[in-house]
């Protein structure tokens, strides 16, 4: 079994940052990709970012795309995701999710069967 555990969420003032993690714990894979997903009020969960573990290769929404990072630290097998600059439309639940096999497309929220609880984001305008 997999636990993803995020944390770093909270009440922020537009134009600010936020650094969320995500560790992980459990069952290990040889190559998995990790990525951050968010769901706003009233909305379906999107994808913001991926990370290949191995490579740390990434990929970005556009909207997020020169504002958020995401990377990992392998010793503490932990994913981060450093949010700048931001917006009150960033405001959501952000969860982050292990893909174990790197299947399919990485943008996908289905393609990832291992997910944490989610930590909720509110950028104030």
């Amino acid at each position: 079994q997999v636990q993803l555990v995020e944390s770093g969420g909270g009440l922020v003032q537009a134009g600010g940052s936020l650094r969320l993690s995500c560790t992980i714990s459990g069952r290990t894979f040889s190559s998995y990709a990790m990525g951050w997903f968010r769901q706003a009020p009233g909305k379906e969960r999107t994808f913001v970012a991926y990370i290949i573990w191995s490579s740390g290769m990434t990929y970005y929404e556009e909207s997020v795309k020169g504002r958020f990072t995401i990377s990992r630290d392998t010793a503490e097998n932990t994913v981060y995701l450093q949010m700048n600059s931001l917006k009150p439309e960033d405001t959501a639940v952000y969860s982050c999710a292990a893909n174990p096999n790197l299947s399919g497309n990485l943008r996908i929220k289905f393609r990832y069967p291992y997910w944490g609880q989610g930590t909720q984001v509110t950028v104030s305008s």
